[in-house]
């Protein structure tokens, strides 16, 4: 344990979460359930097998300040704002190729930083032999188990005889992009296939070996950058990471390995947030389904509708499955099981040079 780390992913802007989620202000630093953030709720899940001291962050210009602000507990050195946008490939590599100079034994532990997992405990008693498989010189990822037919995900496919929950690493038959509705429901059905919720567990060096064979051109990138907490280490990172590869590390190095195992994880409330109905399906809810996070609202056959609005009364006459956010400066109406299309809107906004609404 002395030798696990935790590199949380922590970079996206989360534009399915418009107009709450801004570059300054991405999903991961929100509140959604609690008082805590999910970067806070990521960080202090993980705090029985990695401490705080050994958790690294990557993330961007825009949200690093807000982290550090958020996470104190953090050596703010080890909040990291990537130069440029490259992916989960080199984001890893780089935190990989600190920490096996200082730690030829290091053991990293990938998390996404915005993500909800409701059985926190139980979910620990899958990562430890994860941690422990990874120690071997083994590549191991977590499985989730498919509750639907699911098109957004990619998937993990186990042999046929996997234990589901069972606390030993299996080799995993192969990883599979994110499919068509017809072969998730095939996908679905078949039983073995779990969903890839971009969890990873290896050695440090292992990492960079594997970046050596797959993608030698990040590797070479990196392994030029000098050593951490040197002076010339934040400018080489500024003029060398925008040159790696943008490229993610299921493509560019879990789909070619031939030493990767796997955890077919049972239920731990594993939920990636990914849209406003996401929200809306974890929340506690009200007379007629409504979830009304707002004190003054009034709802006149109102059903199955999410409000967050401040600050105004709201009145809902007749409606149905609507998902209803004002920021001050912006307002959202939209059909709630449409609510990941919201990231067009950003889209939009993006092409009209909105920047005072990114």
């Amino acid at each position: 344990m002395a030798n696990n780390y935790a590199v949380i992913l922590a970079g996206g802007r989360g534009t399915r979460f418009w107009p709450r989620s801004r570059k300054r202000s991405a999903k991961q630093v929100l509140s959604f359930f609690g008082e805590r953030t999910l970067i806070q709720q990521t960080v202090d899940r993980l705090k029985p097998v990695v401490p705080p001291e050994r958790v690294w962050i990557i993330t961007n210009e825009y949200l690093r300040d807000a982290i550090a602000k958020q996470l104190p507990e953090v050596p703010k050195a080890q909040i990291i704002a990537e130069p440029a946008q490259r992916n989960t490939a080199p984001a890893i590599g780089l935190v990989a190729q600190i920490l096996h100079r200082s730690d030829p034994d290091a053991v990293l532990g990938v998390f996404p930083a915005d993500h909800i997992i409701e059985k926190p405990a139980r979910y620990l008693r899958l990562v430890r032999p994860a941690y422990k498989t990874a120690k071997q010189g083994k590549i191991c990822v977590l499985g989730i188990k498919p509750r639907w037919a699911e098109t957004g995900y990619g998937y993990i496919e186990f042999p046929r005889e996997t234990a589901e929950g069972a606390q030993e690493p299996v080799r995993i038959e192969r990883f599979r992009e994110k499919p068509n509705l017809e072969t998730a429901k095939e996908f679905l059905a078949a039983g073995t296939y779990y969903w890839n919720a971009g969890m990873f567990f290896w050695r440090a060096d292992v990492v960079l070996d594997a970046l050596r064979r797959h993608m030698p051109a990040t590797a070479e990138v990196l392994a030029k950058l000098p050593a951490f907490g040197s002076r010339t280490f934040g400018p080489k990172l500024k003029e060398l990471f925008p040159k790696t590869e943008n490229v993610s590390v299921d493509y560019g190095i879990l789909e070619k390995a031939d030493n990767v195992h796997g955890i077919a994880c049972d239920e731990f409330g594993w939920n990636d947030v990914g849209s406003w109905n996401a929200v809306y399906e974890l929340e506690s809810r009200g007379p007629r389904a409504n979830v009304l996070r707002s004190a003054d609202v009034i709802t006149e056959t109102a059903e199955g509708c999410y409000v967050d609005v401040p600050r105004k009364l709201v009145a809902l006459v007749g409606v149905k499955d609507l998902v209803v956010i004002d920021t001050g400066d912006a307002l959202l109406i939209a059909d709630r099981n449409q609510a990941q299309h919201v990231s067009n809107v950003v889209k939009a906004l993006e092409r009209a040079n909105r920047e005072e609404l990114l």
